[in-house]
């Protein structure tokens, strides 16, 4: 009978054993998810990525960005056909979108901006001018009226036509009224770099910015170096004498004479 006890005893506590290290272990399929990890991880790793590189993509320079395609063909459209107006028009717009940014967000250039236009698309718009004005407008030519007149800005805007003579007993000077009393045709009569226009009402920095640009820096040399062979040939067709005559006097008194007259 005892023995039938301890039998029974021990079978009981082995099936509850059992049992219990059955009911506490838990199914396989809860130890390694390893579909649902891989996943996640997956994921969350594109998504961190992803939104890393969007992050970084916007640029905050205030210059444009060197990919930015710049079209110059209705610049060249409006010069083709004569349209000097809205030529002028497209030449400030050009100016405002290659200035950067915070110029586009503007509408106008600041002085201080000039300095961010790339040397080739300035060029390229004055070049453009030249071509289709005779050599007439454009910034180079510009320019070589600013030189000539000693940098002197109240000179300048009388020899390209943006001020005009009054009406009066003292003589007197006056800019000429937008867009009106501007020239917009190509004739004889047409002042030499009278375009484009650059509007100097709130000072003349920005206009002094664009003339003095890197990009029209050999002009002054080149400038130079061809008026010093006009001296020289004018010297040798006029004889020795004339050379002994004016040893003298400084070479830069001799060769380089600005005609200021206006």
């Amino acid at each position: 009978m005892a023995t039938n006890s301890l039998q029974s005893l021990h079978h009981h506590n082995h099936t509850f054993l059992k049992r219990h290290i059955s009911d506490t272990t838990p199914p396989p399929i809860f130890l390694k998810p390893h579909t649902t990890t891989t996943t996640n991880t997956s994921l969350s790793h594109t998504f961190s990525s992803s939104f890393t590189t969007f992050s970084l993509s916007p640029t905050t320079s205030s210059t444009p960005s060197t990919s930015q395609a710049i079209s110059f063909d209705l610049l060249q459209q409006h010069l083709s056909t004569q349209n000097f107006k809205q030529a002028d028009e497209e030449t400030r717009r050009l100016l405002i979108v290659l200035a950067g940014e915070a110029a586009q967000k503007r509408g106008y250039v600041f002085f201080s901006e000039a300095q961010f236009i790339p040397e080739p698309d300035l060029k390229t718009i004055d070049e453009l001018w030249r071509q289709h004005s005779d050599n007439k407008f454009g910034y180079s030519v510009q320019k070589r009226i600013y030189e000539k007149a000693d940098r002197d800005f109240t000179k300048f805007f009388l020899k390209v036509g943006w001020m005009k003579k009054l009406d009066t007993e003292v003589e007197q000077y006056n800019y000429r009224a937008f867009p009106t009393e501007f020239i917009w045709e190509l004739n004889d009569e047409t002042p030499e770099g009278h375009l484009p226009l650059t509007n100097a009402l709130r000072g003349t920095q920005l206009l002094n910015s664009i003339l003095t640009h890197p990009a029209f820096e050999t002009m002054e040399e080149e400038d130079k170096e061809q008026e010093g062979k006009v001296v020289e040939e004018s010297s040798s067709n006029n004889g020795g004498l004339k050379g002994l005559r004016d040893a003298s006097k400084p070479l830069k008194n001799r060769v380089f004479k600005p005609d200021y007259s206006f």
